[in-house]
């Protein structure tokens, strides 16, 4: 390896890691779905991997689009900047409509108590909910969840902004090499700490006392995603 490669693949790890950790929206989404939906680790780390890949790829398409098209860095930045608008709003629309579906839920999902009379005279009483009573199994087994499906959609318009200069960086040296090495490090370096982030904080939040929380998880995640969207939109995270 030239020594130019090597200091744009440490230069590509470096950023990727950076622009990360340093953005909330690459893993916020995931602990708090997680937590709320009750994800498995499994399933946990295949959506973040799968809305990661959808986001290192997207950009990637763009950037070669550009190099053959022989686009400016400038014009596709812009680019990139407009697609982030459209995932920010995204995220904050999404967040939103889930906060007021977790709000309702947690509404109807209100502990009450029953009495029941016996003919002996004796009475009981007990506490229920109707979250999850009165469901038909074949109800639930064709409940199509979307969240997934939704996270993906909101992270290929998510831009990788740095990831356009040291991509077109070996393109327009015409380094094959190079540009599969730069595309190679920034992602894996940007799925691997989406991916150490969201697993360590769900593993750490599901070792917290939360029961009593429980009923308004779903709001609580829908006000978090909300609240990240605007901190990326108005905030620049």
């Amino acid at each position: 390896m030239s020594q130019d490669l090597y200091l744009l693949a440490v230069t590509a790890a470096s950023i990727g890691f950076i622009h990360t950790v340093a953005g909330p929206d690459h893993y916020i989404p995931f602990i708090v779905m997680a937590k709320a939906r009750k994800w498995s680790m499994a399933k946990t780390t295949w959506i973040t991997f799968l809305c990661g890949l959808g986001h290192i790829g997207s950009s990637v398409v763009l950037g070669l689009i550009g190099v053959a098209l022989g686009i400016a860095v400038s014009s596709l930045e812009g680019l990139e900047s407009f697609r982030g608008n459209i995932a920010g709003w995204a995220l904050i629309a999404f967040g939103l409509v889930y906060l007021a579906w977790g709000i309702r839920r947690a509404v109807r999902n209100r502990p009450h108590v029953h009495l029941h009379f016996h003919k002996d005279g004796d009475e009981h009483a007990h506490t229920h909910t109707h979250s999850d009573e009165h469901v038909h199994v074949h109800e639930q087994d064709q409940k199509v969840n979307l969240t997934p499906w939704i996270l993906f959609t909101i992270f290929v318009f998510g831009p990788c902004e740095p990831l356009i200069p040291i991509v077109m960086y070996p393109a327009a040296r015409h380094s094959t090499a190079g540009l599969i090495m730069v595309t190679a490090v920034f992602g894996s370096v940007t799925i691997l700490t989406m991916l150490s982030i969201v697993l360590v904080s769900s593993f750490g939040i599901n070792l917290l006392p939360m029961s009593k929380l429980e009923r308004y998880s779903h709001a609580l995640a829908g006000g978090t995603i909300f609240l990240c969207g605007v901190a990326i939109q108005f905030l620049g995270l």
